[in-house]
């Protein structure tokens, strides 16, 4: 039996750490239209709804197969089908800046995450992060101005690994930062399929956060979390009940 407490635990982002504040149709549409006054003013002429429902299809292709190809990639390619062949990378990334300055200020840390992350590096506990997400800088950005950056040794996203969540090279990717078996460390997140069933399956312990999850009535009979919790605050006994557990 492993005797050692759990110390290594990788957090998602959104849903997780953070919480959307406002519904998000009318910021991303907003978002989107930053992206298209953008564009206008490096001579391109692109209608926000066709970026968006390129979007859709690139979501659909992505939750088959695990691969990210962000978002960077899916407006690039999109600017030459429409004529545009010669679009310089700034210019497309400032593009995608412009909708993600608009679409950061929907994002708000959880009113019990700084707290719980100071109780847990104050126990000497190692915290990463993997965001499944289209855009690395978007997620970068956030936790800048979210203030916790110190608190974690690495913030990994699906754009810069490839992979996304549960794909096991993710998790193999993360734990690699600290040099782990999956044994040692622990996934909390609020996704079943892609946090619960992803770290389960390479054999690391799962923490269900409950009060933004959205499931299915189907994946809660397939798929049973080590450990469910409504808030981050309710983490630290759950770490003590493992490490009870492993002794």
């Amino acid at each position: 039996m492993n005797t050692s407490p759990i110390r290594h635990i990788l957090f998602d982002l959104g849903g997780t750490l953070m919480h959307a504040s406002k519904d998000w149709i009318p910021v991303l549409e907003l978002g989107d239209q930053a992206l298209g006054e953008k564009l206008l003013k490096h001579g391109i002429t692109i209608d926000p709804k066709i970026f968006r429902a390129r979007l859709h299809k690139y979501y659909e292709q992505r939750d088959k197969d695990f691969r990210e190809t962000t978002y960077h990639f899916v407006l690039g390619e999109l600017l030459k089908e429409l004529g545009y062949a010669e679009v310089p990378e700034s210019v497309i990334r400032s593009a995608l800046d412009a909708l993600y300055s608009v679409t950061q200020t929907n994002w708000k840390l959880e009113e019990d995450a700084l707290e719980t992350l100071q109780k847990l590096k104050s126990l000497n506990c190692k915290l990463g992060i993997f965001s499944n997400a289209g855009d690395d800088k978007d997620v970068q950005e956030l936790i800048e101005t979210f203030g916790i950056r110190s608190y974690f040794d690495f913030v990994l996203t699906s754009a810069t690994c490839f992979y996304r969540k549960p794909h096991p090279r993710a998790f193999e990717i993360a734990l690699a930062q600290w040099n782990i078996s999956p044994e040692e460390a622990a996934m909390v997140g609020d996704s079943l399929e892609a946090d619960i069933v992803g770290g389960k399956n390479l054999g690391m312990k799962s923490i269900w956060i409950t009060r933004r999850a959205q499931f299915k009535d189907e994946e809660m009979r397939r798929i049973k979390p080590d450990f469910s919790m409504r808030k981050l605050n309710e983490l630290l006994p759950i770490l003590e009940r493992i490490s009870i557990s492993r002794t």
